[in-house]
């Protein structure tokens, strides 16, 4: 493919295709997939923003290269949140994080413009739509507006498809068009494929096993697998026992030329990535070892 421009946030210059970077998963919810949620005892609002808080300053140490605050679970059967409730959740974790955090990147993720216009004002930096290939082009619209990065996500209501990766490309290609006709800077579009989203479990290994054909896109590429049911099921094992199956998944797509992974555990997928990347990408390695972005 041809080189893909960098993007620099707050400092940081993301040079796409030189490393694997890692983004840590920031969940305000009480139901997250995943059991991670912030709001998953019976701890007040305040008390979430200073485990948000906590659980940022220990990302950071441990690698991550950009925070995603989301405050709705995606999770299958989740119940839907009203604006006001996931406002509440996510406006004040932003604004915390980036007073503890100030030179790091932060990632809204989220389905509601109104949602992303506030965190974006608390200090994100770009927004995460799951819905990026969706018929609203809200998101888009703002991520145009206000400049930042825009993360386009596939997905679809039922999982049909006749050729999946051809359908998942052609689909995020329609979407990316669509963005840049709404005024979004294609230097600034991060394309991921939705891993779990819309997909079956054999659809979800497929798409692992031929994430190259992604690069079609021209687009740097950013994969979610982490503790995913997926995993789950082959392994047939619970969610916070997923770990080694994440990793597995982190080293296939630095193999297949992802760009960021998205994930719970920085410490153990930072190592397994720049493992996969001295073997993938052996610039990423300089004369003096590993080489911090």
């Amino acid at each position: 493919m041809d080189a893909v421009p960098s993007l620099t946030l707050r400092g940081t210059t993301f040079r796409w295709g030189s490393r694997t970077y890692l983004m840590g998963i920031v969940n305000v919810t009480p139901d997250s997939f995943s059991g991670d949620g912030l709001l998953g005892t019976d701890e007040g609002a305040a008390r979430a923003v200073e485990g948000a808080v906590q659980q940022g300053r220990r990302m950071v140490e441990e690698g991550a290269n950009i925070l995603d605050v989301g405050g709705e679970s995606s999770r299958p059967g989740h119940q839907p949140v009203a604006m006001a409730e996931e406002l509440r959740r996510v406006v004040p974790v932003v604004r915390a994080l980036r007073a503890a955090l100030p030179q790091m990147p932060i990632s809204i993720d989220t389905m509601k413009r109104e949602v992303a216009e506030a965190a974006l004002d608390a200090g994100a930096d770009m927004i995460n739509d799951v819905w990026g290939v969706g018929a609203e082009a809200d998101l888009a619209r703002c991520a145009a507006e206000r400049g930042v990065p825009y993360v386009l996500m596939h997905n679809r209501e039922e999982p049909r498809y006749h050729d999946l990766m051809a359908e998942i490309v052609a689909e995020l290609q329609a979407a990316v068009r669509r963005a840049v006709a709404l005024g979004v800077d294609p230097e600034r579009i991060i394309v991921d494929p939705g891993v779990g989203f819309g997909k079956t479990p054999e659809h979800n290994l497929h798409l692992l096993a031929h994430l190259h054909d992604l690069r079609e896109l021209a687009l740097p590429i950013l994969v979610g697998a982490s503790r995913k049911s997926t995993i789950g099921k082959v392994l047939d094992l619970p969610v916070e026992e997923r770990l080694e199956g994440t990793l597995a998944t982190t080293a296939i797509a630095v193999q297949a030329g992802v760009d960021v992974v998205r994930v719970h555990d920085v410490a153990a997928n930072r190592r397994a990535a720049r493992m996969a990347d001295a073997i993938a990408r052996p610039g990423s390695i300089g004369p003096g070892g590993w080489q911090p972005a």
